[in-house]
């Protein structure tokens, strides 16, 4: 599988690194580690002529910064690649940080593991936060990190009988192994789904039914599972769960929501990345 690491020398790109290293993925691992250097982030929009401004003397220096830092940023990847057995190829680009790396994410059927930066709400709102961006936008599934690395023992899968649940569900199945590490007890799962409240009880019953058959597919595959259907909010639900489960990782589909539609409402796996406490796989 093909995995394209995006870093930028901070402790959330090198415990993406890591992250990657220790993901008990099924296939062999084809890895890019990206490091792009934005200087186009430093002029401020409304800065037509930085010359006359007299900001230009200082903004090279900065760019002079940030690419001896991208450079450095690099080695120390290489060396941390080297040390965790990781084979790939290491890229240094220039330019925006968010299209770039969506740019190199070309594939379907790979992988952008990238650190989450921890914005709050208003730089969120204004800016928008490579992370997030990134998820958004990616055509492949992504994994945010957002805590040390640790070995995968549980993860929470959130269910809810989407198309986009489904490939969430098959990528459980056919890109990681059941076990963490060969010896080690296999991986427990909950398999969770959250309802609004509704007064149809039939309604609870048929998602109980969906967790139920989501559930014996991954034990027939090896892993350990738990069943949970909760009524609630589905994001704020999912996020109380994997709290008090104490879960490592939170798999969920990407529901492809147009851009207006994720402005007025929100999507669920939006929702859970900005709010979860551990980091997220969102699959497509």
């Amino acid at each position: 599988m093909k995995v394209l690491i995006a870093t930028d020398g901070s402790k959330y790109g090198k415990w993406t690194t890591e992250w990657v290293a220790r993901m008990p993925f099924a296939d062999k691992l084809d890895v890019t580690l990206l490091h792009v250097t934005d200087v186009e982030a430093l002029r401020a929009p409304f800065m037509f002529q930085p010359v006359v401004i007299g900001n230009e003397p200082f903004i090279q220096q900065e760019i002079k910064r940030i690419e001896a830092r991208g450079k450095t940023a690099l080695a120390e990847a290489k060396a941390q690649m080297a040390s965790l057995k990781l084979k790939g190829k290491l890229v240094l680009e220039r330019g925006a940080a968010g299209p770039t790396i969506l740019k190199r994410a070309a594939r379907r059927d790979g992988l952008v593991a990238i650190g989450s930066r921890g914005l709050d709400a208003l730089d969120r709102f204004m800016l928008g936060s490579v992370s997030t961006q990134v998820t958004l936008h990616a055509p492949c599934s992504v994994l945010i990190v957002k805590e040390e690395p640790r070995p995968v023992s549980r993860i929470l899968f959130a269910a809810d009988g989407s198309k986009a649940s489904d490939k969430a569900l098959r990528f459980l199945l056919n890109k990681l192994q059941p076990e963490a590490r060969e010896g080690l007890e296999p991986i427990d799962v909950v398999v969770m789904h959250a309802m609004p409240f509704l007064k149809y009880p039939e309604l609870k019953e048929a998602g109980g039914r969906m967790v139920e058959q989501c559930a014996n597919k991954l034990l027939k595959a090896g892993y350990v599972v738990d069943e949970v259907v909760q009524l609630g909010k589905p994001a704020d639900e999912i996020v109380k769960v994997a709290s008090k489960k104490k879960v490592d990782l939170i798999v969920t589909g990407a529901k492809g929501m147009g851009a207006v539609a994720r402005f007025l409402l929100g999507s669920v796996s939006t929702k859970i990345l900005q709010q979860s406490p551990c980091s997220v796989l969102v699959v497509r």
